[in-house]
């Protein structure tokens, strides 16, 4: 009863003490894309089984439920969901900052522009990806990324912090030049970045031409600040005397479970949970004026806690012996393969794999759980077979040896991770369930209930209105 009351909250839900509008001076809003509560829950238990205390993001007081389907689907895209939270409106898969129609929307961050506060967007993946697009532009595709890239420099907006705009030569080019017409300062690496100060202008930092490594890969993040570093910053060039927005994207989520990844999703949940934990330090210091928000915007891969071949038990903290990424993995075997010129055995790639993914070849299974079974070692070396098989085809073709392998491998390996672990995916795709929202401070309370993702967009914008 009490979901269905707050999901018609009039406006005087949004009112504090003797009925004045409450509107915080600092808003962190942040946004886990792919991330639902099997994703938060994986991670909070990993949490809890290596020695910490569970996600912060989790330990907020105030909890809802949104449903995240668009306007056109069940199942929505990043471009519908970030519009829905960001402007209060449901559109079609696809489009970034209009309605059904095409019409232009207005979202809360432009809002909080308008009232004077300063406007940050951070992600981990590239700034004119579909979810922070939602907050500043306003195209019927998601896809149109030169004129995202111009959205971005006409928002005026503060700070924009995370990977680049993805285009090439002279598209490129243009691009960037237009921001810096529009008085934007871009600054390439973590140095550059925090060698800044208060009072700077406007920046616009881009820490790699396209996404910023996983977190888990942070061994190859060479110039790459992590998010909570990211935000750190943000928080020192925004703060001012009227406040300020901040979106934060852990953007890297929801490419991790469209792989099926979960030790590598769920580190950078942990990472965005570390910029959480940053916001809420924030919070504690500025208290009645603080707000922090923790979202996602879809579901992806349908993650299940619990497998079969488990039972009853989970064992996430196994996912911890993993040490790279799928994708990572993968270059680093086509590298194997090319310093031996396309003769490499399966014995080859044994030392890696067990590195990579904590498995074992040789040992007691009954002392070790990471040791391999006959079966999923068959699997294993089925895909090494067809990996190398379809490689060679196309180096004979193409004389290059840097070629990246398929995923075969790499996917065949941390579907046996995921298994030990007792977690597994029924998709490879977005999933239409609900997801959870976690919030504290000033205004969280207008927050609760289970809604549309797109009364959370209202209920955003309201504090602007």
């Amino acid at each position: 009863m009490f979901a269905i009351a707050a999901l018609f909250a009039p406006l005087s839900a949004m009112c504090g003490g003797e009925g004045e509008a409450v509107r915080p001076k600092y808003v962190f809003l942040f946004i886990g894309d792919g991330m639902s509560v099997p994703q938060r829950m994986t991670a909070n238990e990993f949490s809890i089984a290596t020695g910490g205390s569970g996600l912060r993001m989790n330990s907020m007081e105030v909890v809802a439920m949104a449903r995240s389907r668009s306007a056109n689907y069940l199942v929505t895209d990043s471009a519908a969901a970030a519009t829905a939270i960001a402007c209060g409106e449901k559109t079609n898969n696809g489009s970034v900052g209009v309605d059904k129609s095409g019409g232009k929307l207005v979202s809360c961050a432009e809002l909080a522009k308008m009232n004077g506060r300063k406007v940050g967007i951070i992600t981990t993946v590239t700034i004119t990806h579909a979810t922070p697009a939602g907050f500043y532009a306003h195209r019927k595709t998601r896809g149109d990324v030169p004129n995202i890239a111009r959205d971005l420099a006409d928002s005026g907006f503060d700070l924009f912090a995370g990977g680049g705009i993805p285009l090439k030569g002279d598209k490129a080019k243009e691009a960037y030049d237009y921001i810096s017409q529009k008085g934007y300062r871009i600054v390439k690496t973590a140095d550059e970045f925090d060698s800044l100060r208060p009072g700077c202008g406007k920046v616009m930092a881009r820490f790699s031409d396209d996404a910023l490594a996983n977190s888990i890969d942070a061994a190859e993040a060479e110039g790459q600040p992590t998010i909570g570093q990211m935000l750190k910053k943000a928080i020192e060039l925004l703060d001012g005397e009227k406040g300020f927005f901040i979106m934060c994207e852990g953007g890297r989520i929801d490419w991790s479970c469209h792989g099926n990844d979960a030790a590598t999703n769920l580190r950078d949940i942990l990472a965005l949970d570390d910029a959480v934990g940053v916001a809420l330090d924030f919070e504690r210091s500025h208290p009645g004026e603080t707000l922090v928000v923790a979202t996602g915007d879809h579901e992806t891969g349908g993650m299940t806690m619990g497998f079969a071949g488990t039972g009853r038990d989970i064992h996430v903290e196994r996912l911890g012996l993993q040490t790279m990424s799928v994708p990572s993995f993968n270059g680093a075997v086509a590298r194997l393969f090319a310093e031996r010129k396309g003769e490499l055995a399966f014995e080859d790639v044994v030392p890696l794999m067990e590195k990579a993914f904590g498995v074992k070849f040789s040992g007691d299974p009954k002392k070790d759980p990471m040791r391999l079974s006959a079966q999923e070692e068959k699997d294993i070396r089925k895909a090494f077979d067809e990996d190398i098989a379809k490689y060679r085809k196309k180096v004979a073709e193409t004389t290059d040896y840097k070629a990246p392998l398929k995923y075969g491998l790499g996917n065949a390996l941390r579907t046996v991770v995921s298994h030990k672990a007792g977690i597994d995916w029924t998709s490879g795709s977005h999933t239409a369930l609900p997801v959870m929202t976690t919030a504290t401070g000033a205004g969280a309370k207008t927050l609760s209930g289970f809604y549309e993702n797109s009364e959370l967009g209202r209920r955003l914008r309201a504090f602007y209105e």
